[in-house]
């Protein structure tokens, strides 16, 4: 054939030929425009992480800005329009089965749950106010009943993805609203999926007249049901089978994995051979089918994944480019007017629907509203839905640019409400205040004491009979060893009944156990009046004994956790290296704690004998109060170390010296000076109190030093030295202070604080040992509030 054929004569090898020519010679605009599609995506979503925004609002930014790029659409001729067209419905083909597996369809026959109700008010009301609405609103080209009642129940609808994803990320998902907000998105988007697939039965089918229509819906609708009762029948015990050839810990078998994803698609493809849409049916297919099991599990997580990664770029920019912004109509104010009344319909009919049922049900109105405002927020489907109502012509473009940015603004703002959420519960949740300041003189002091091994036996000692206080109300102390989990301690662990799971039996942890346990029952017995002991063990990864620590400190309710420092004492008195296990639990015990920490820099301490209450003041012990909530702290466990006999305390308290230098002062506070008259205050008052009570009473000495800058401080510091054999310090955060700003510059250890790290620093004081205490922050992970709260 010759080259210079006709259009319509030129042969596929030619066609194929022309294509690829074609496609190499402006291919520039295709390559830019997905990398930039890859690169700003993530880019941006880091950008706005702080914000807590899912990944979708910064998706929907940057799909718009790019697929509106002029020399980026040139790039993208009829062809590679049309292949994007087909990755962007595979790709969401993949989406709704995944959706359709992590729900359970069942629960609609169950007897309505709170969340079902919440939801089905949520939609009725949206699903109402939008068919009264839209249909004199003019969204449509043709087909204007079918457009408005679509419309209506994409408005309804809910992305329990993007839902799920923000309540759990901000840390409320074991709370009741969170639970009741997941389960109703869940129900909200089961639901109106559902709808959308049943009513497509009677929209998409084709014909030239009504009798061959109700025909082809007859063949739809009878492939859809067999396809739902094959997913719900036989797919469990083909998908049973899998998993049992196929048991946890052990590499699935390529057959059997390349059979049941041949399966999955088998299952998927009957109603669509029948003119029914291959991406509802998926969904169809997905809903019915098991989801519990080794490769439905698998499954969801590969899919997942790869759609987060390859798929949501691309998806996104074929948004952009379909919404074509450039042929939005902006002069036009029916334009804004129809975009106004879609993010009312979408918005108010959530709020007024679940405040109805709120009533209902008990609930707080303003939980109802920010359950509404949550529930209103839309996922990829819906996007997918608008984009493709454009592309068919049963929607302007003008009109599916609107939904896609009315998406944006129901997703944007559920960080804001979930955090007003937080924000409303901390107000009427009770504050846990487990620290030395705020305890109650009559109640016990609960201590969980933790040692690396024997050779902080005598530091423990010693510390427990300083901190025992009076015999009445006495001091509960939790002797915890904290025990790295190797591969040889798992091989020695037995499993128990019980509450104690496991029991370890290596000989040598065995042995360092009952060292421990032996060295302290027999100090308690002797010398144990008002103690009481309990063991306890932190058996763990060091990645993972953090949180355990912090687990039992919470169930224990202890006021303090008392730590070993991460480096030892050599011979020469110089520290070591020390261990980066150790260090990295204390570090994460002193941010995440939900109690005071303490760490013990042992120094000699371990090594003084005998600290007996019959013997007259002979332990020398300071404590230094600068200011702030540590010192606060610090001081009022030296309250406690002063009661004892044996101790002779002085608090020398570091002041700044006013004469010196005002206007660097003035400078260095000027954006905080309200806060920080606030802490003076009360450091002033708190002080007072001390002194009132133990100085004034002749119980403790008293020094005081003033200072101008942080070099003084360091000088005084040294002074120090030989002088006591324990100083007590807050950890002190007030990097912005006067007496140590400077001093983090030449940290080694900046965990322990300005004035712990100078003290503590291995060419400093080789005969004083140091406590280094911070008071528990009531600001955690949910500011001071417990993950599984209580609202509604």
């Amino acid at each position: 054939m010759s080259h210079n054929s006709s259009k319509n004569g030129t042969s596929p090898a030619q066609k194929c030929k022309d294509f690829v020519g074609v496609t190499f010679a402006d291919g520039s605009g295709k390559i830019v425009g997905l990398l930039l599609a890859y690169v700003l995506t993530n880019l941006a979503h880091q950008l706005l992480k702080p914000m807590h925004q899912p990944r979708i609002t910064s998706d929907i930014v940057i799909g718009l800005f790019l697929g509106n790029i002029q020399p980026i659409r040139n790039g993208f001729e009829l062809e590679m329009i049309q292949t994007l067209n087909y990755i962007v419905e595979f790709g969401m083909i993949c989406y709704m089965f995944v959706l359709g597996l992590e729900m359970d369809p069942y629960v609609i026959f169950k007897p309505p749950t709170r969340d079902a109700i919440v939801a089905y008010g949520g939609m009725l009301s949206t699903f109402i106010l939008g068919c009264s609405l839209t249909p004199f609103l003019h969204y449509s080209t043709h087909r204007k009943i079918v457009v408005a009642i679509t419309l209506s129940f994409t408005l309804a609808g809910s992305g329990s993805h993007i839902l799920t994803r923000v309540i759990t990320n901000l840390k409320i998902g074991k709370s009741d609203i969170g639970k009741l907000g997941m389960a109703a998105g869940i129900h909200s988007d089961m639901i109106t999926m559902l709808i959308i697939c049943i009513g497509a039965v009677f929209v998409l089918p084709q014909g030239n007249n009504t009798q061959e229509q109700i025909q082809s819906a007859i063949k739809m609708s009878a492939s859809l049901i067999f396809q739902s009762v094959f997913a719900a029948k036989v797919s469990p015990v083909f998908m049973n089978w899998i998993n049992n050839e196929n048991p946890e810990g052990k590499a699935m078998k390529g057959t059997h994995l390349v059979l049941s994803l041949a399966f999955m698609v088998a299952a998927c493809s009957c109603s669509p051979f029948y003119g029914y849409s291959p991406i509802l049916s998926a969904f169809m297919a997905g809903i019915f089918f098991p989801s519990e099991g080794r490769m439905s599990k698998w499954t969801v997580g590969k899919v997942n994944y790869l759609l987060s990664t390859l798929y949501y770029p691309i998806f996104f920019f074929w948004m952009g480019f379909h919404a074509k912004l450039f042929s939005f109509e902006a002069d036009t104010l029916g334009t804004w007017g129809r975009f106004f009344f879609l993010i009312v319909i979408s918005t108010a009919g959530k709020v007024v629907g679940t405040v109805i049922c709120g009533l209902m049900l008990g609930f707080h109105w303003p939980e109802s509203v920010s359950l509404g405002l949550l529930l209103s927020a839309k996922g990829h489907f819906y996007i997918f839905l608008a984009i493709m109502g454009a592309v068919h012509n049963y929607i302007t473009h003008t009109t599916a640019a609107s939904l896609v940015v009315m998406i944006f603004f129901t997703i944007v703002h559920t960080p804001f409400v979930v955090q007003n959420i937080i924000e409303r519960a901390r107000k009427h949740a009770p504050t846990k205040r487990m620290a030395l300041q705020w305890l109650d003189p009559s109640n016990q002091l609960q201590i969980l004491l933790c040692l690396h091994g024997s050779q902080n036996i005598t530091s423990t000692l010693n510390f427990l009979e300083i901190s025992r206080g009076t015999a009445n109300p006495g001091v509960v102390v939790y002797v915890t060893d904290m025990i790295e989990l190797t591969d040889q301690i798992a091989a020695t662990l037995v499993q128990n009944e019980g509450i104690d799971t496991v029991t370890v039996t290596d000989k040598a942890v065995m042995e360092m156990r009952e060292e421990i346990t032996t060295a302290v029952q027999s100090y308690v017995d002797e010398n144990g009046g008002g103690i009481t002991l309990k063991r306890m063990l932190a058996l763990s990864t060091f990645s993972g004994m953090p949180q355990d620590i912090c687990i039992l400190a919470e169930d224990l309710m202890v006021s303090l956790i008392i730590l070993p420092f991460h480096k030892r004492q050599l011979e020469d008195g110089t520290l070591d290296e020390g261990h980066p296990g150790f260090r990295y639990v204390n570090r994460k015990l002193l941010r995440n704690a939900t109690c005071s920490v303490g760490i013990l820099v042992d120094r000699g301490f371990g090594s003084i004998e005998n600290i007996s209450r019959s013997q007259a003041a002979s332990l020398n012990v300071a404590v230094i109060f600068i200011g702030g909530k540590d010192d606060r702290e610090a001081l009022a466990y030296a309250s406690r170390v002063a009661r004892h006999p044996a101790v002779k305390l002085t608090v020398i308290r570091f002041l700044l010296d006013n004469s010196e230098n005002p206007q660097r002062r003035a400078a260095t506070y000027k954006d905080n000076t309200a806060e920080l008259e606030e802490e003076m205050k009360i450091d002033d008052e708190c002080f007072a109190e001390f002194y009132e009570k133990q100085v004034a009473e002749g119980h403790v000495a008293y020094a005081e030093k003033h200072l101008a800058n942080s070099s003084e401080t360091f000088a005084t510091l040294r002074s120090l030295e030989g002088q006591y054999a324990l100083i007590i310090v807050g950890r002190g955060e007030r990097a912005n202070s006067i007496l140590t700003v400077g001093m983090n510059d030449w940290q080694q250890c900046p965990e322990l604080g300005p004035i712990g790290d100078v003290l503590s620093g291995s060419d400093f004081l080789v005969r004083t040992s140091v406590l280094i205490i911070k008071q528990h922050d009531f600001k955690g992970e949910l500011d001071g509030l417990d993950e599984d709260f209580s609202v509604m």
